[in-house]
């Protein structure tokens, strides 16, 4: 004990180690692309975007682990702990110590010859009536003078091993440090447990000081592997482990803990250790009311536990149940910082703690970096840089897809006059576009500056040169009309629709700034929206499809432009069922009602008359709705298309990007989209 305390007191002038807990330092940065794809989509599914993070966290991403996961794994090792074990351990141990203990003597009883007949009589008659009850036996051999030195020390053993079993319940790792105990140790232990007493008691009292600590610590901190650097680490470490203990007791059975008190008097052969440890219980139990003293659990496996390892367990069950809570994320305020990664590795390995770092980091970038901000209101929500990032991903599948069904190579070639786009691209042969000069002598620089430079090298060479590239092209007034009655949610072109207004907002706001978007939506009356509010936009039941009120709306917008092409696209799955008063009340009627088909009919003919080129976008195969459409169409001289709900989004993009050179007929091929030069890069 004393080289424990010297020990103690050399590490407290030393600088200590700890395990490193910021993840791999040789991994990449984590990439938040994945992870703002799938937010996104929550979010304009309806999910707030502190809901959709939260979900993102949860489920994890591709090939990488969730919180789920983490959690499923944390409640499988709860359940193997509970059916592994069982809380005989230590009474089946002292069992064994007494059974061999009384075989021993038996032995020497028959192997001494000159013992007298009636001692020996007694001494076998004493040995064959002991009590079933293991604590009853012990108790009853407390006085037996025994014979055989064998059987002796194995009683002694008893006693050790009660009192090592109930100090390693609350100081783990004391079962092993005490095996050989001595008569010094067990001084120590006693003045440690008194010494802990008093400064506890002293602490409840407020009447204690750093000093108090210092002094105990220096002492006795060879007990206290942990290091407290105070008395209220000294008191949290210490309680943990005693309501654990607790625990443990709570979950015997009445016949077990009977036993169990029945044999603690003869730990170390004194009932002190018992009187101490109780005061400990006691002093813990009012500093530290908030941890479960009353909880139990049920162990039904077949490997014994002793009094410290059940504490142990016990512990872990404890650690588990709180890294449940932390990875579950569902309180509020709740952070990837509040799981305790330490706590994960001792439970679940290394790797959990690593996965779990991981989530950590996501979650911090996509605070970090400009991803989510918080409203005026509190609430998450995506910003216009997450927005631009998700709409360039949007865009990228739209450009697949449009090639694919097209068969057609993304069109690379600008126009060879016009306004700068101000992309540039790589020159190839029979380019006539302007070179980039700055990009061009850097690309030189730079591809110089990464071999060595060999004589006679040309400082620009033809794999250097940039080109700018040009649109040929009008300035075009666009409106998208889309649909947000209830049917768009419940037939599942929610997500679809608002994925269709993304991707064409940020092609404009990104490739074709001259021309105006403005986004309409129409349920039951009709609203000018943000991309951010479309985006968010919640389903709600209310009866109406107002085409009415957004063709007004689309119309006041082209009347704005009036040296502007306007480009009218609307995305509906019903007929109109509601038009606008002139009193500005909305009409409902279902089914139509002739005079709401009227004023439709009257404000698409106006759009018309603007020089608008119209495209609807009919979703879902109603009949009704088909014939009206086509009818309307035919009436101003625009296109239908009926996509999927998976290709209303290159549907729309196509029909934008054609609307200066229109193929001739009808149809839902959406060519022509090369007309606006080259946009997914």
């Amino acid at each position: 004990m004393a080289e424990a305390s010297d020990h103690r007191a050399f590490e407290a002038h030393h600088a200590r180690f700890q395990r490193y807990s910021g993840g791999d330092p040789l991994a990449p940065p984590v990439d938040i692309a994945e992870a703002l794809d799938k937010i996104g989509e929550q979010v304009m599914a309806g999910y707030s975007a502190e809901r959709a993070m939260r979900e993102y966290l949860r489920r994890g991403g591709e090939g990488r682990v969730g919180l789920d996961d983490l959690g499923r794994r944390v409640s499988e090792r709860r359940r193997e702990l509970l059916q592994r074990h069982k809380l005989d351990g230590t009474m089946q141990e002292i069992k064994e110590l007494l059974d061999r203990a009384v075989l021993e003597e038996r032995k020497q009883l028959v192997r001494d010859v000159d013992m007298d007949e009636l001692d020996r009589s007694f001494a076998e008659t004493r040995l064959e009536n002991l009590p079933a009850s293991t604590s009853a036996a012990v108790n009853e051999l407390s006085d037996y003078q025994w014979r055989s030195s064998q059987a002796r020390s194995d009683y002694e053993k008893i006693k050790d091993l009660l009192g090592r079993e109930l100090l390693d319940q609350r100081f783990g790792g004391m079962k092993q440090a005490l095996e050989n105990v001595t008569d010094v140790d067990r001084e120590a232990v006693a003045e440690m447990l008194r010494d802990l007493n008093d400064l506890l008691e002293k602490h409840a009292r407020g009447e204690d000081t750093p000093e108090d600590f210092d002094d105990f610590m220096a002492k006795h901190g060879g007990f206290f592997p942990e290091g407290p650097q105070n008395v209220d680490e000294l008191i949290d470490t210490l309680a943990k482990r005693s309501a654990a203990a607790q625990r443990m007791l709570n979950s015997m059975t009445e016949e077990q803990r009977q036993e169990l008190f029945e044999l603690s008097a003869q730990a170390f052969g004194s009932p002190e250790l018992m009187q101490q440890l109780g005061r400990l219980d006691q002093s813990l139990q009012a500093l530290r009311p908030g941890e479960d003293w009353s909880g139990s659990e049920s162990f039904d496996g077949d490997q014994p536990l002793g009094l410290g390892e059940g504490a142990g367990v016990l512990q872990d069950l404890a650690d588990l149940d709180e890294l449940a809570e932390q990875l579950s994320q569902s309180y509020d305020g709740a952070r990837m910082d509040d799981v305790d990664l330490d706590k994960l590795a001792k439970q679940l390995g290394e790797q959990a703690a690593v996965d779990a770092h991981t989530l950590r980091e996501l979650e911090k970038a996509l605070r970090r970096d400009g991803t989510l901000r918080r409203d005026s209101t509190g609430r998450l929500q995506l910003t216009p840089k997450a927005m631009r990032q998700l709409g360039t991903t949007l865009l990228k599948d739209i450009a697949k897809r449009m090639s694919a069904r097209q068969g057609q190579r993304e069109l690379r070639q600008a126009g060879a006059a016009g306004d700068l786009s101000g992309a540039t691209r790589a020159w190839e042969f029979g380019d006539t576009e302007p070179w980039d000069i700055p990009k061009t002598v850097l690309n030189g620089i730079r591809r110089r500056a990464g071999s060595p430079a060999q004589p006679g090298a040309r400082l620009i060479g033809i794999d250097d040169i940039e080109v700018s590239e040009t649109e040929a092209r009008t300035q075009a007034a666009v409106a998208l009309l889309a649909d947000t009655s209830f049917s768009m949610e419940i037939d599942g072109r929610w997500v679809p629709m608002k994925r269709t207004a993304l991707a064409l907002h940020t092609l404009i706001k990104s490739r074709f700034r001259g021309d105006d978007l403005q986004l309409i939506g129409f349920g039951r009356h009709a609203e000018v929206m943000d991309i951010e509010e479309l985006t968010a936009l919640e389903a709600s039941w209310a009866k109406g499809t107002n085409l009415h009120h957004a063709l007004l709306l689309a119309n006041r917008h082209f009347r704005k432009h009036p040296n502007a092409q306007p480009v009218l696209l609307i995305v509906t799955d019903g007929e109109p069922t509601s038009h606008l008063e002139a009193d500005g009340e909305v009409r409902f009627s279902y089914p139509p009602h002739p005079v709401t088909i009227a004023y439709t009919v009257r404000e698409l003919e106006n759009s018309m008359r603007l020089g608008a080129q119209i495209t609807f976008f009919r979703l879902g195969d109603d009949p009704s709705l088909a014939r009206f459409v086509d009818n309307m169409a035919k009436r101003v001289e625009g296109k239908v298309v009926a996509p999927e709900n998976d290709d209303l989004g290159a549907a729309v993009v196509g029909s934008y990007l054609g609307s200066r050179s229109w193929p001739s007929g009808g149809g839902d091929d959406w060519s022509g989209w090369g007309g606006r030069g080259f946009w997914a890069d």
